[in-house]
């Protein structure tokens, strides 16, 4: 696992094998990217990573001049490792939070402009969560939403849809708050 681009640009990630997370592809993680290039501004983007695992993601935003990332996970050790390398890394723009997602997003009151969400494949709520997302309000005016997800599994039935991009078996639903 690497940081694809930006100022950490090809900086190797190594988290603790005993980590429970199934990390974003390089190949994925690369292909979302330059999407995203073309449709935010990321030096200019509050961003939240739900289900933040690793941190991959949030190191990939701040690597590319994200003001700001809140990385969310329910687990210690994977919001240990995030801390552990963001200080490695001499960066202030990853906070971290232990919480439940699910819970997190029905009591924030922060707003952002990029929200990334790589819940468990088999979340009970995985096809709820884009509905939850917009519900409480976190997405700004002109925000994204990004939502990994499995490819057998659909996520476009709610307004905010925008595509599916398909990786194997990984895909990535966009949503776009206007």
């Amino acid at each position: 696992m690497r940081i694809v681009g930006g100022q950490y640009g090809g900086l190797r990630l190594s988290p603790p094998a005993n980590l429970p997370v199934r990390p974003t592809t390089d190949i994925a993680k690369e292909a979302l990217f330059n999407i995203l290039e073309h449709k935010l501004t990321l030096a200019d983007c509050t961003c939240l990573d739900l289900f933040a695992g690793t941190g991959n993601i949030s190191f990939e935003l701040v690597s590319r001049g994200a003001l700001d990332v809140d990385a969310i996970d329910i687990h210690f050790k994977c919001l240990q490792y995030i801390k552990e390398t963001a200080l490695k890394l001499n960066t202030e723009r990853i906070s971290t939070r232990k919480a439940d997602v699910l819970k997190y997003i029905s009591s924030c009151k922060k707003q952002y402009d990029f929200i990334f969400a790589d819940p468990p494949y088999d979340l009970p709520k995985l096809p709820q969560l884009a509905t939850l997302i917009f519900e409480n309000e976190l997405l700004k005016s002109e925000g994204l939403l990004v939502i990994e997800h499995p490819s057998t599994r659909k996520m476009d039935d709610i307004p905010y849809f925008l595509e599916t991009r398909k990786y194997g078996y990984s895909s990535f639903s966009f949503y776009k708050h206007t």
